[in-house]
């Protein structure tokens, strides 16, 4: 089969595009014919190990997995003799980040428990965009950040993968929005849900006085005691991404400037959840949630993907288109 293969860490030059052995599933898993893969920060930061905590999980001198990729949306090829959920020709997403990656490729073999059954009303394109960044998204606004119906919630961040999804998944939940963004990406948050849009090139909302529940900071990079003043007596400050400074900074201060009957303030470490994944399921066939697509690019030019992707301007999510 064809993949993306990497032996080094470095910039997207060192992915090679080139034929490897095909995977054969083992007893609990399921190969998966891909169909469409998509792009997160997460496989920035493998591929680059921009942040160098990455190389104690991955790899230390060298990556661990040589076929990256989380975002996987395909049809069932094969299955184990212990697998129980699946069944060939059945359509699947899921997130592979805690089962060895692997999604730039033709095909992967991964444990059943890492896919759930594709929404039937999305492209395999569409549903690749949703695994690591509509569950991030939902456990960053529903887990760590405990939002109720009714409250107010402001999102930094909000026309990227992640920002998008929780816009949406946001007003699924009953809470008043406040999104974040660039001036060009105002009318695409407003077309998500968004109560109020805030263009960070002309306005802090860190110092205009209101208050808000959550604080989701998808791309933040205000130091964090900025946000603690945005925030109600008891809201919280959530961070689900932004500059290596940030997220040491939320890591390893939000637990010290954090009071102990208020506010809160930290990081998400989200988790692949094949029960948040049938949940966004159901989200999307009922037509409360859709993927925002920026570009897609063919297995054979995820350098080029890469690199976008790396600029930070993603409107969205960007999808590599493997099989028609």
């Amino acid at each position: 089969m064809k993949a993306i293969i990497t032996e080094r860490y470095g910039t997207p030059d060192v992915l090679e595009f080139k034929e490897t052995a095909k995977p054969t599933p083992k007893d609990n898993e399921v190969l998966v014919k891909i169909h469409a893969a998509s792009l997160n920060m997460f496989d920035w930061h493998l591929l680059t190990a921009d942040i160098f905590l990455v190389r104690l999980n991955a790899g230390f001198f060298k990556p661990k997995y040589k076929i990256p990729g989380a975002d996987v949306a395909g049809r069932v090829e094969a299955v184990g003799k212990n697998v129980t959920q699946f069944k060939v020709g059945d359509e699947v997403y899921g997130d592979l980040a805690a089962s060895g990656c692997g999604s730039f490729a033709e095909y992967v073999a991964v444990p059943e428990k890492a896919l759930a059954l594709k929404p039937v009303n999305l492209t395999f394109e569409e549903a690749a965009a949703f695994p690591m960044a509509a569950v991030t998204a939902l456990q960053g606004l529903r887990d760590a950040g405990k939002i109720q119906a009714g409250h107010k919630v402001l999102i930094q961040g909000a026309s990227g993968g992640v920002g998008s999804f929780a816009v949406q998944i946001a007003k699924v939940l009953g809470v008043e929005v406040t999104a974040v963004c660039s001036t060009r990406n105002m009318d695409l948050v407003r077309s998500l849900g968004a109560d109020h849009v805030i263009d960070y090139t002309k306005e802090d909302f860190t110092k205009n006085r209101k208050q808000y529940d959550l604080i989701l900071a998808v791309n933040g990079y205000h130091p964090i005691t900025d946000y603690k003043d945005a925030l109600t007596p008891k809201g919280m400050y959530v961070m689900a991404g932004g500059t290596t400074k940030q997220i040491f900074e939320a890591v390893l201060r939000g637990s010290f400037v954090s009071e102990k009957d208020g506010r809160k303030l930290g990081a998400l470490t989200a988790q692949p959840k094949q029960a948040d994944l049938i949940y966004l399921k159901g989200l999307a066939e009922a037509g409360k949630i859709k993927p925002v697509i920026d570009k897609r690019y063919p297995l054979s030019e995820t350098a080029q993907a890469l690199r976008y992707l790396g600029e930070g301007h993603a409107r969205g999510k960007v999808i590599l288109t493997v099989a028609s």
